[in-house]
């Protein structure tokens, strides 16, 4: 630093506003890291969680709530296939365009954001939508309105069998419709270091949307809890790899 002998002053004030500044950048930065790094840490106990839950079988005993020999009364009620899917599913897609939109002319916080923040973020959320489509896409695991039990003639295999065919119309692992909501959990990742409130807030929101939709198909025989928990546990996934990619590409930028 140059001393100013005309105002010493000023030059003791723009020293201190320098470091000030170094010292937020360093402060967010160790909490971007903190936060990557127990996101993964919930993701590992969420996996076993999850595993634990497939072991036990009652997937198919929450089925049966909603269920008779002839079906699934729910199908096809309008509520619940036009508006809570079709509709939804809709906005979600407006949604996307939305944030696509922003990352490429930020508005609001995204000012101040950078461009690797942003298009990060994004690249997150396209991702994880693109992942469990791929994954439905190739699945053989059939819906519950499928199986045998209800009318259907699909036989009860666990989805982790893969390469197994059920004797049903399969592609449905994981939850598609479940991924409206959680395809965006890497807004609460990126948005933590910026406004920890906003982050809980973001949280709190999509797990109760994505938990709301994925209960909706569970009531017209689309999916089983597991499938709509496991499309949880693969977005966060894919956010959290997303994020420890940009992170190391661009270390300044988070």
């Amino acid at each position: 630093m140059k001393y100013d002998r005309f105002n010493p002053n000023l030059s003791l004030t723009s020293h201190s506003a320098a470091l000030l500044s170094d010292a937020g950048v360093l402060m967010r930065h160790t909490q971007a890291s903190a936060t990557h790094r127990s996101w993964g840490y919930a993701l590992l106990l969420g996996f076993a969680l999850l595993g634990l839950w497939d072991l036990t079988g009652w997937d198919l005993m929450l089925a049966r709530w909603y269920a008779d020999a002839e079906g699934f009364p729910w199908r096809a009620h309008p509520l619940l296939s036009h508006v809570l899917h079709d509709r939804v599913r809709q906005v979600g897609w407006v949604v996307m365009a939305g944030l696509t939109l922003w990352a490429a002319w930020p508005m609001g916080v995204g000012r101040t954001w950078s461009r690797t923040e942003r298009w990060s973020l994004v690249t997150a959320v396209w991702m994880s939508l693109l992942l469990i489509v791929t994954l439905k896409r190739f699945s053989l695991t059939s819906c519950p309105w499928d199986l045998a039990e209800f009318g259907g003639t699909a036989a009860s295999i666990s989805h982790w069998q893969w390469g197994i065919a059920d004797g049903g119309g399969g592609h449905c692992f994981p939850g598609g419709h479940a991924s409206t909501a959680f395809g965006f959990l890497a807004l609460p990742l990126w948005w933590w270091r910026h406004s920890p409130r906003a982050a809980t807030f973001l949280f709190v929101t999509i797990v109760v949307l994505g938990l709301g939709l994925g209960w909706v198909q569970q009531m017209r025989g689309a999916h089983y809890l597991s499938h709509n928990l496991w499309t949880a546990w693969l977005c966060g996934a894919t956010a959290w790899g997303v994020m420890g990619i940009a992170k190391r590409l661009r270390p300044s930028a988070f």
